[in-house]
């Protein structure tokens, strides 16, 4: 749980929201991995890896990792073909030089790098896991569909929140006549 939340917390809860619900859409039904079928179909997904990590490969307690991250930089869905088991550290992505978040194929080779023939194996493995659990190929067009309705909700939902403390400091202003 967080310990400060801030607007713009809210507004990328909108946005994780609605990249599950159009991963859901893709996926034609609900995917709750905390429980019910949804549960059942990570619990498969770990297996499929030998409930180790995705990436190192280690036994340690797994998380799950978005591929393509879900977030308003990436939009990647919620969605079984783009969720892999991780460790605790793997969950943790490398950024660049720019300080950006690297791609998931990037982030194997970082932590491949003193094995650089693991990181093939390990990206063949990942890759045929998109395609078994049918990640959608979006197209361009709606990738920016995707990326224009996410920008807008999570502009809106941090505006409302601006909003709402802006009239509040009004209302304690005009009804409680602070000195």
């Amino acid at each position: 749980m967080a310990i400060y939340n801030t607007p713009s917390d809210a507004a990328n809860t909108a946005v994780r929201s609605f990249l599950t619900s159009v991963g859901e859409f893709y996926l034609g039904r609900s995917f709750n991995t905390g429980n019910g079928p949804g549960k059942a179909v990570w619990t498969q997904i770990c297996a499929d890896f030998g409930n180790r990590c995705a990436y190192c490969e280690s036994d340690g307690k797994l998380q799950i990792e978005h591929l393509l991250m879900f977030n308003r930089t990436e939009y990647g869905l919620h969605h079984p073909g783009n969720l892999v088991p991780v460790c605790t550290g793997c969950n943790k992505r490398h950024r660049n030089d720019q300080r950006r978040y690297v791609s998931w194929q990037e982030h194997l080779e970082h932590i491949c790098s003193e094995q650089p023939h693991l990181a093939a194996k390990r990206r063949e493995r990942i890759t045929a896991h998109t395609k078994k659990y049918k990640y959608p190929d979006l197209s361009d067009q709606e990738r920016h569909a995707i990326r224009v309705i996410a920008e807008a909700l999570y502009d809106n939902i941090k505006g409302e929140s601006e909003k709402a403390l802006n009239m509040y400091r009004k209302l304690d202003q005009a009804f409680l006549k602070k000195d």
